[in-house]
């Protein structure tokens, strides 16, 4: 497929009056909007039900409900001027035509997991479009086909699989609670990503409502924006109501197992040799490794490393263990570290709940909410062992109590798929993702600055070791450090190619082209959404 080249493409929107820019340049009415609203619904007497003002007793309940970060939750927070949680999809493009008309954000939220808050959270007068009443799954057990809405956790997918098939299931994330709006559209991965790639690989259809207020599927959006929202992050396009997703074949009994190494078991050693072998593993075999620090009397010091290689195999411990046994003896695994249970029963496992309480899948609560600040990375080369006691030192400072760094291998078919296949553009030569995390308790949030400064050093220190030119990031661990747009909009090319190019590298182009023709005014917008090419002159 040809495409545009960025000149060109200037050019011809410049000069093409049905795409001049038209937006609002009054400053947002809050009243305006809400007649607007009613004029626009006035046949649906129910929808009020549904819009939630500061003055609303539920509006705090409803606003917190999904905030998942409390860096975020803070009575300092810029809050939304109101929240929708709409019932229908046609309440929707009214929504969208109101904030347009009264220069207004939207901000959407499915399941509230932005690292960053994004999907609640804006400098500017906005409103959270709530996506939370738009959670049915309907699965086809028979064409292994699943419809999902947007508000849909994963959980509650993966419960739903599991009452229609024992042998079907879904390659995305490990944590329940998230929304599957998000994180598909952010591309989503979890322990079968090394046999059936990404969440984002695995969509073969999808319902949004454009800027426009149509909504569209993937015939009539067309396969530019059916790529786009596939991994680049489908708030800088439209209201992505559902994804068609093609589930895949998962045996009656997988294994799963959890090996704790502290430096004193050797774990820098395993750790190391890890890195050698873990994307070259069976397709069927995923083994990540948690990284933490806990309390240790050894050798004089208070703390001590630990090494928790956590892992999903996709058959049966006899199978696993010669497996183990060649490629990785060092580890020292044996029968009994091993357990065999259906694919449902290992969601519940990575997720640390009891395995035979599949009804737990449901529940959108996270177990406990707290301040996080988060980074990424990809590495291509191990890190020397030196390397990893760098990493150790910096885990002995006060504020990495608890600190995490979660490493998941690549390999098998995340090197199969191309790179341009979708936005997300981290496949073939990652040896395996970084996801550097820092959590502190309310009690703490005084010191929040100390904890982002720490991550900061670490990610600092990882430089030598990680990829460059333009180091990597993800852009479901959201991080607002790599640079930003500008908030009113107007946001250059070359600006948002600062962090545009970690996320998708060559892709972010694509992108730009793509959001210049689906959103050429610039609509859909947050710190890092795509930008429109003719967002810089719309101010």
């Amino acid at each position: 497929m040809k495409f545009l080249n960025i000149s060109a493409l200037i050019l011809l929107l410049i000069f093409s009056t049905s795409l001049a820019v038209s937006a609002a340049e009054h400053d947002p009415d809050f009243d305006d909007f809400l007649e607007c609203l009613g004029d626009e619904l006035k046949n649906d007497t129910s929808f009020s039900d549904d819009v939630y003002t500061p003055n609303n007793s539920s509006y705090t309940s409803i606003l917190r409900f999904s905030i998942q970060n409390l860096r975020f939750g803070t009575p300092s927070t810029p809050k939304p001027w109101l929240i929708i949680t709409p019932q229908q999809e046609s309440q929707i493009p009214p929504v969208i035509y109101c904030a347009k008309e009264n220069g207004m954000e939207i901000r959407t939220r499915s399941g509230g997991h932005d690292y960053e808050g994004l999907s609640y959270v804006s400098k500017l007068p906005f409103l959270v479009l709530d996506l939370i009443n738009f959670s049915q799954v309907t699965v086809d057990a028979e064409a292994k086909t699943a419809w999902v809405q947007s508000g849909a956790t994963l959980g509650s997918l993966y419960y739903s699989i599991a009452e229609n098939s024992q042998t079907l299931g879904f390659p995305a994330g490990v944590c329940p609670t998230i929304g599957v709006g998000g994180h598909f559209s952010g591309g989503g991965y979890g322990t079968m990503l090394r046999k059936y790639g990404l969440a984002a690989d695995n969509v073969i259809d999808a319902r949004i409502i454009d800027v426009n207020g149509k909504i569209l599927n993937r015939e009539t959006m067309g396969e530019d924006l059916f790529w786009a929202i596939r991994g680049g992050g489908g708030a800088s396009f439209g209201v992505i109501l559902a994804w068609k997703v093609q589930l895949v074949d998962v045996p009656e009994h997988v294994t799963v197992f959890t090996i704790a190494r502290t430096l004193e078991q050797n774990a820098t050693q395993l750790l190391h040799k890890w890195q050698y072998i873990a994307h070259q593993f069976d397709k069927d075999l995923f083994m990540r490794v948690l990284l933490s620090r806990m309390n240790s009397n050894q050798d004089g010091r208070n703390y001590t490393i630990q090494a928790s290689f956590n892992s999903l195999f996709l058959g049966g411990i006899d199978r696993l263990l010669p497996i183990m046994q060649e490629s990785f003896p060092e580890l020292g695994l044996v029968r009994e570290d091993c357990t065999e249970m259906s694919w449902i029963q290992s969601t519940l496992y990575f997720a640390g709940f009891p395995i035979d309480s599949r009804e737990i899948l449901l529940n959108r609560t996270q177990p406990s909410v707290r301040y996080f600040k988060a980074k990424s990375d990809y590495v291509q080369n191990p890190i020397p062992e030196y390397g990893l006691e760098g990493i150790w030192r910096l885990f002995y400072e006060a504020e990495a109590n608890e600190a995490v760094l979660i490493l998941s291998p690549y390999g098998g078919r995340m090197d199969e798929i191309p790179a341009s296949s979708i936005p997300f553009p981290h496949r073939a030569g990652n040896l395996y993702k970084i996801q550097h995390l820092v959590y502190w308790e309310e009690a703490e949030a005084q010191n929040s600055d100390s904890y982002i400064s720490w991550i900061r050093r670490l990610y600092s220190y990882m430089a030598p070791y990680v990829s460059k030119l333009p180091r990597a990031a993800y852009i479901n661990y959201r991080d607002l450090d790599i640079g930003v747009n500008n908030d009113n909009g107007a946001t250059s090319y070359p600006q948002a190619s600062i962090w545009g190019f970690k996320y998708f590298k060559n892709n972010f182009d694509r992108l730009v082209r793509v959001k210049t023709i689906a959103d050429p005014e610039n609509f859909f917008k947050n710190d890092q959404s795509i930008p429109s090419l003719l967002s810089q002159w719309k101010n």
